[in-house]
């Protein structure tokens, strides 16, 4: 039978724009000659939709929505994530063909942890669907459900399943494309079946779906594989009735049979049966890219898709000459192109001309929009204005969250005028420890590099200048000692630990939940109760900071709640 995989770019409540996406996808897979074209998770409403489910409203549209979509099914079946409600509301899949509804798949596994709430809003299903096209049993799950280990898939498989088909919203971080295949391959292995996993792609809030849709066959090895970080419609022929010889060898699945105490319900529909091939088509199967072009990628996407998706076209970032505004304007061209990024330089009394003149070169580089709008006045104007209130109180910190401040209302005052997004240039490492400035750089309605540590921001700016074969980012810019220029030579290091011992401690505690006693045991002792302390006491900003791409196996935001008020601390 001819498969295809529709990995779309959905949009959270669009459902005139998604049913577009949808009905498009099914004509262009019935004229490549599919049987089957399967969607990614809740693709009618968008992933996730979150409390929008909790209107009925949204829910009867989204089921109006879904009944438009089954009369472009002649010719064709369409399996299409869709919120369903019936009796209580399921995250389902529906089965289109010959222009009906002919079957629901209610989700058994609803993930609540993480970014994921999905016990927040639906009811676990408990049977199991298996549609006959002509020889060939096929099994649909969703998302969850093939993460587990043992049913539905098992269930499936034993039923008859030939071909287990997974309609996906499955969030991207480092390193979890390839993870996530791994564990399918162990799904085909264990099942003997045929597996298609069909992936959500695009930015949604904080979340980027990655795509990599694939077909494993029965021995888990890959039969074809969608690019990463775009839409794509994956065709491939399959023969699942191969793994029929497999089964009969394999006497274990009898064993696991005997074992079962309860057998799920099993509704079988008879779907139009495979056309015959007559022209096999080239299965497409794409590489991962490496590690640092995947950030990039992702990062792209996330950013493109936040501002497109929220109504705005261009956006604007302080340039400081420092290296986290360079990879952020680096980062806005690539993925909005050069017209739609304003880059506004703000110099200060502290600000050295090497940084001025790499903020400059580095906007020229990109070709954005460059101004340059001093603050020396304006932080005048709040010293002149708070010289009663601070009479007899020296210098400090103070002052130097003015300037931020300064440039922050300066940047929101664009953005106001020009109807331009502000996006902030801080990174994961500072944001975790506190060190931003709370309404200063710390202004804005994205944080494109809230989830990149520092480190990994000096990788990604060498590698943004190797992929493009010349300096985008000065290398003055890369080389120099972080600063943020509050003060007369102030450098990060005096403040903080240096960034290449900050940030394997920041990870093992916020990644991976280290304990105070654990990290003591791996690293310096001093570095360990001040970085925890910093941690700690800065989550009241971090609860104000504005929403960012995921790139980490944990990002602040979805994945980090703690309290913000609290006497814990390690």
């Amino acid at each position: 039978m001819r498969l295809a995989l529709a990995q779309l770019d959905a949009v959270v409540g669009d459902l005139p724009g998604n049913r577009s996406l949808i009905v498009d996808a099914i004509r262009e897979s019935r004229d490549r000659g599919a049987d089957l074209v399967v969607f990614p998770e809740l693709a009618v409403t968008g992933y996730p939709p979150e409390d929008l489910l909790l209107r009925p409203g949204f829910l009867k549209a989204a089921r109006a929505s879904l009944d438009e979509i089954a009369r472009a099914t002649e010719g064709i079946t369409a399996l299409v994530g869709v919120p369903l409600f019936e009796r209580d509301l399921a995250n389902a899949c529906a089965v289109l063909s010959e222009g009906e509804l002919k079957a629901v798949y209610r989700k058994h596994f609803l993930p609540n942890y993480g970014v994921f709430d999905e016990h927040r809003y639906f009811a676990e299903g408990r049977d199991l669907l298996l549609l006959r096209c002509g020889d060939v049993l096929i099994g649909p799950t969703i998302c969850e459900d093939v993460w587990q280990p043992g049913p539905p898939a098992t269930d499936l498989s034993l039923a008859g399943a030939q071909l287990l088909v997974n309609l996906s919203a499955s969030p991207f971080h480092v390193g979890k494309a390839e993870d996530r295949e791994e564990m399918l391959v162990t799904r085909a292995r264990d099942n003997a079946s045929y597996l298609a996993f069909c992936n959500l792609v695009g930015g949604q809030d904080e979340l980027v779906f990655d795509g990599h849709s694939v077909v494993l066959d029965d021995e888990g090895e890959v039969v074809a594989r969608a690019p990463g970080f775009e839409e794509a419609l994956l065709v491939v022929d399959v023969d699942p009735a191969e793994a029929i010889g497999r089964r009969l060898r394999d006497v274990r699945r009898r064993e696991l049979e005997r074992s079962r105490e309860d057998v799920p319900r099993t509704t079988v529909v008879d779907l139009p049966a495979a056309r015959a091939v007559t022209e096999p088509v080239t299965a497409e199967i794409v590489p991962f890219a490496p590690e640092l072009e995947q950030m990039r990628l992702a990062l792209g996407l996330g950013i493109r898709d936040y501002v497109e998706k929220s109504g705005f076209r261009d956006v604007v970032l302080g340039i400081s000459g420092g290296i986290d505004s360079a990879l952020t304007a680096a980062l806005c061209s690539d993925a909005l192109g050069s017209d739609r990024v304003h880059t506004v330089s703000m110099p200060s009394r502290y600000s050295s001309e090497g940084t001025r003149d790499d903020a400059r070169e580095v906007s020229e580089n990109l070709g954005v929009d460059f101004r340059e709008i001093p603050i020396e006045g304006v932080v005048g104007a709040f010293t002149e204005a708070l010289a009663t209130s601070f009479e007899g109180r020296a210098p400090d910190l103070t002052e130097e969250n003015l300037q931020a401040r300064a440039r922050g209302t300066l940047l929101m005052a664009l953005s106001n005028k020009f109807g331009w997004l502000v996006v902030a240039t801080g990174n994961k490492s500072e944001l975790a420890v506190g060190y931003a400035t709370l309404y200063g750089d710390m202004v804005g309605g994205f944080a494109l590099l809230k989830d990149v540590f520092k480190t990994d921001v000096f990788r990604l700016a060498r590698h943004l200048n190797e992929r493009a074969g010349r300096e985008l980012i000065p290398v003055s810019t890369i080389e120099r000692p972080p600063t943020a220029e509050l003060r007369a030579e102030q450098r990060d290091d005096q403040s903080l630990p240096p960034y290449d011992l900050l940030d394997p401690v920041l990870e093992a505690y916020v990644e991976l939940d280290r304990s105070r006693d654990e990290l003591l045991l791996e690293f310096d002792g001093a570095t360990v109760e001040r970085v925890l302390a910093l941690v700690d006491r800065a989550e009241y900003k971090r609860r104000q900071a504005p929403p960012g791409v995921k790139l980490r196996p944990r990002a602040f935001g979805r994945d980090w709640r703690l309290p913000i008020a609290k006497r814990w601390l390690g």
